[in-house]
């Protein structure tokens, strides 16, 4: 069994790998140590941003939405607002981003965070090297289906395991709003190259997926798109066994989302001549008689 780690700030990310007696709860002594206390600035959060924007959560039905734009790419960016280094298993459509294995939080392969950083990930993690970006598409056109394991599709999951026995850093003072919408300097260096390149180094797949979706076919989920650079390293680091907090999103074209009732459903949508119509009274308050049209 496997936890993986981290996206680091620096120009490389780590996974990390924590031992079996790790995971089994430590060492006796461990056990007995009383528990860290760690201040905690914000909350652990989870956004998904497309062409630099982050889509609006909406709340409803106990769970939190976004609306999913077809044919574009996103990526998520994941915050540790904790002063000790994090593990975030994180998966897409059910599977891991780093191996896309089905497996419990705590056997996933993770991303290591170190303290109050955001790292963002825009892929499926291909090699040491390299990731294939993500992209809203439909539920046939999926990474998840394309592996025949779509069974959990529309749904993005965080959760977020402490450091063991950490080094604890100094409270921070709390982040501006400029600097949680940047995320860590190197993250952000890497996500404005990616944008750079525009709509028209988007692969052909994610383009196409631009064209009107069969009817059978109504509902998101995640493609695995164009080849992007994103070096990882390992490293080894033993987690808390019990997760610190988990984060999940469902996301949903529009449509869904009206169907759901998570949006209003419009009446006139689109219609201004009907709204017009609509707002039609039969009299007006004011006396006199009828002027002569010009």
């Amino acid at each position: 069994m496997r936890g993986f780690g981290s996206l680091r700030s620096g120009a490389a990310c780590a996974l990390a790998v924590a031992a079996l007696v790790f995971q089994a709860g430590g060492s006796a002594a461990a056990q007995r140590r009383p528990p860290v206390v760690v201040p905690q600035r914000g909350a652990f959060e989870v956004e998904v941003v497309v062409g630099g924007r982050t889509l609006e959560r909406l709340h409803a039905r106990g769970r939190t939405y976004v609306e999913a734009l077809e044919g574009e790419e996103y990526e998520l960016r994941v915050r540790n607002p904790l002063p000790v280094r994090v593990a975030v298993a994180l998966s897409v459509d059910g599977l891991s981003t780093i191996d896309a294995r089905r497996s419990s939080a705590w056997e996933s392969s993770k991303w290591v965070i170190e303290p109050y950083q955001t790292i963002t990930v825009s892929g499926w993690q291909m090699s040491r090297s390299h990731a294939r970006r993500f992209y809203f598409t439909t539920e046939r056109d999926s990474y998840a289906a394309r592996l025949g394991r779509a069974s959990d599709l529309g749904v993005i999951t965080a959760v977020f395991f402490r450091e063991a026995a950490p080094r604890t850093v100094p409270v921070l003072p709390p982040a501006s709003r400029e600097e949680r919408n940047r995320g860590g300097d190197a993250d952000e260096l890497r996500g404005e190259a990616d944008n750079s390149a525009g709509s028209a180094a988007r692969s052909g797949s994610s383009a196409q997926m631009r064209a009107p979706r069969p009817k059978d076919d109504d509902y998101a989920a995640t493609g695995i798109g164009r080849a992007v650079g994103h070096g990882v390293t390992w490293t080894t680091m033993s987690l808390e066994r019990g997760p610190a907090a988990e984060v999940t999103i469902r996301y949903e074209y529009r449509d869904a989302l009206v169907r759901l009732g998570v949006l209003p459903r419009p009446r006139y949508e689109g219609d201004d001549a009907l709204r017009r119509r609509e707002r039609a009274r039969g009299f007006s308050p004011e006396p006199g008689f009828c002027p002569e049209p010009e």
